[in-house]
C-alpha cells in the first residue's frame, strides 16, 4: 500500500533528501515520479533518449502496437532496454475485456511481465475509459494472479470500486488521451486522491510542463505521459521540461501552498512607516 503524503504530514525535505523521496506501486519502489510511453516517436532511437532526458525508471508500452518479439523488424528492447526501465504493458486499442486479458497474456509469456496497465475504451471517437468493462477485466486479470494499474475516467465512485477490486494504481484520466488539454476536473483528482490507499496517477490529457506541475501539486504519486513529449518539436528537449515540472509539482505539494486570499496582504509590514 502507498500511503499519501499530505503537507501537513511531510517531513521538511532539504537539498540532501530529496532524493529519497519515493514511491511505491506492487511493492516496486521508484523514485522517478515521471512515466513514458513509447509511442509516437520517429524512431526507437529517439524514445530511448526521449526517456532518459526524462529521468525515467518505467516506460509503457502498447503490446499490441510495439514490435517486442519480431526480430526481423526493429525491436524496441534493442533500444529501450528491460536492464534500464522497468517495462509496463498495455491494453492500448482494446475495446473488450476479452481482448485486454488476452493481450497481458500474451504480454506475461513474452517478457514475464505481472506488473500491467489495463486500459478498456469505449469508443475509437474520444478514447474514454469503458468504465464497466474496466472493472470486469480487472476483476479476472487480478484471478489470473496479475498487479494492475487502471487507466479510468475521473469518477471517485469507480475509483473506489478499481481499488476494491485489487487496483494497484488508479490513473485517472486528466483530459482525453493524447489531446493535450491539461487536467480539466482537479476537484474529482482531489477527491480520488484523498480517498485512495494506493497510488494516483494522472494519466492522459498533460500537454505541457505546467499540466504536469498541476497534476503533481494536486498530490498525485506520479505522472504518466507519451503525446505531450513524442509530438513535441523538440523531444528530448520536452522531456526534460516535464523532469523539472513533476519535481517542482512533487516539491510545492510537499511544501503547502500559501493560502489564498481576496484582498492584498503586503511582504513588508506597514508598521513604523515615515
Amino acid at each position: 500500500m502507498n500511503a499519501h503524503v499530505s503537507p501537513e504530514s511531510a517531513v521538511p525535505v532539504s537539498d540532501d533528501n530529496v532524493s529519497e523521496d519515493s514511491w511505491t506501486v506492487a511493492g516496486r519502489t521508484f523514485r522517478s515520479r515521471l512515466i513514458v510511453g513509447t509511442g509516437k516517436y520517429k524512431d526507437y532511437a529517439t524514445n530511448a533518449a526521449a526517456a532518459k532526458a526524462a529521468g525515467a525508471e518505467i516506460v509503457t508500452v502498447a503490446v499490441r502496437r510495439v514490435n517486442l518479439t519480431d526480430p526481423t523488424q526493429p525491436l524496441l528492447v534493442d533500444y529501450v532496454k528491460p536492464t534500464e526501465f522497468t517495462f509496463l504493458p498495455n491494453t492500448a486499442g482494446c475495446f473488450t475485456g476479452e481482448d485486454a486479458v488476452r493481450t497481458l497474456r500474451l504480454a506475461r509469456e513474452a517478457g514475464g511481465w505481472d506488473l500491467v496497465k489495463l486500459e478498456v475504451l469505449s469508443d475509437p471517437k474520444t478514447l474514454y475509459p469503458d468504465m464497466e468493462e474496466t472493472l470486469r477485466s480487472l476483476k479476472l486479470l487480478v484471478a489470473e494472479g496479475f498487479q494492475v494499474m487502471v487507466y479510468c475516467s475521473d469518477d471517485p465512485v469507480y475509483a473506489r470500486k478499481l481499488e476494491e477490486a485489487g487496483a494497484v494504481a488508479i490513473m485517472p484520466l486528466g483530459a482525453p488521451i493524447g489531446s493535450g488539454l491539461g487536467i480539466q476536473n482537479r476537484v474529482n483528482l482531489r477527491i480520488i486522491i484523498e480517498n485512495a490507499k494506493v497510488p494516483v496517477l494522472v494519466d492522459a490529457g498533460v500537454g505541457t510542463a505546467s499540466d504536469a506541475a498541476i497534476g503533481m501539486e494536486l498530490g498525485c504519486d506520479a505522472i504518466l505521459m507519451n503525446t505531450a513529449i513524442a509530438e513535441a518539436k523538440d523531444p528530448i528537449r520536452m522531456a526534460r521540461a516535464m523532469k523539472h515540472a513533476v519535481i517542482a509539482g512533487r516539491e510545492a505539494y510537499l511544501a503547502g501552498r500559501m493560502q489564498k486570499r481576496l484582498y492584498a496582504d503586503p511582504s513588508s509590514p506597514l508598521a513604523g512607516l515615515i
